[in-house]
């Protein structure tokens, strides 16, 4: 069994689609002496983060859908979806749909959203941090009721939701309260003191802390080997890589290779 699980993020910017679908099918068929990619993402933005922020960018939720009937083994998912711009009961219904589609590999990923320009651009209001994870609170249990009332329900039931972020008041207890994955971006050492946080806000929730996946966003691939022994001692058992394009899987095969060690 793997000591770790490995994922992969495409970022839908500064490239082409036809790049984009290449990409996420070799994903989907690595193999390195039978250890596969596990999960396969990509984000919830309408700019690019980073280089030219005018620069080619692609809607996540539409390339999921590609991803769900162009590939078979990877699970997958939005790292993560911004709960600000979509009715909650919708977003429920759009993730019911994409684990249909998968046949069953579909993950929710939601945050409360933090990246201003598409707030402004697009029209949606951007208040603040604790606005935004108050709106987060109160649509997750509203995306569980729907889940628990569509039909036909998810493949999964229940599907799963990760929740990102490390906010320690707010975020973490969210997690206890709704997730069965969280993800985090950090040093190991900041890892590992806010997941003995959540394991410290599972026990205040009742919720057994061994229910929630937790990941970590490697956003250095040529590193990724390098930083991996460090994020598993902090607690993290699913290493997610974060790629641009043009998409080289050296890293990913890299990790792939350790992953069982």
């Amino acid at each position: 069994m793997a000591r770790f699980s490995v994922g992969v993020q495409l970022h839908p910017q500064h490239t082409t689609m036809a790049n984009m679908h290449r990409a996420w099918q070799d994903v989907d068929q690595l193999d390195v002496k039978g250890e596969r990619v596990k999960s396969l993402w990509t984000w919830d933005h309408f700019f690019p983060l980073y280089g030219d922020p005018d620069g080619t960018h692609f809607d996540g939720w539409s390339i999921l859908a590609a991803m769900a009937i162009t590939t078979k083994h990877v699970e997958i998912g939005m790292l993560v979806t911004c709960n600000s711009y979509r009715n909650p009961n919708l977003l429920a219904d759009m993730a019911r749909t994409l684990d249909h589609l998968s046949n069953g590999r579909a993950i929710l990923g939601i945050g409360a959203g933090w990246f201003e320009k598409d707030y402004d651009e697009y029209g949606y209001e951007f208040g603040d941090a604790p606005s935004r994870l108050r709106d987060l609170g109160r649509d997750l249990p509203i995306i569980e009721e729907r889940l628990a009332k569509l039909n036909p329900a998810p493949m999964r039931n229940p599907l799963p939701i990760l929740i990102g972020g490390g906010g320690e008041k707010v975020t973490l207890r969210l997690v206890a309260q709704h997730a069965h994955m969280w993800n985090i971006i950090g040093s190991p050492e900041d890892v590992a003191r806010k997941n003995k946080l959540l394991d410290e806000w599972c026990d205040k929730v009742g919720r057994n802390p061994a229910e929630i996946e937790r990941t970590v966003a490697l956003l250095e691939p040529s590193k990724a080997v390098e930083v991996s022994e460090a994020y598993l001692q902090a607690g993290m058992t699913h290493m997610i890589v974060g790629l641009a394009d043009p998409f080289d899987l050296d890293p990913v095969r890299a990790l792939l290779e350790v992953a069982r060690s």
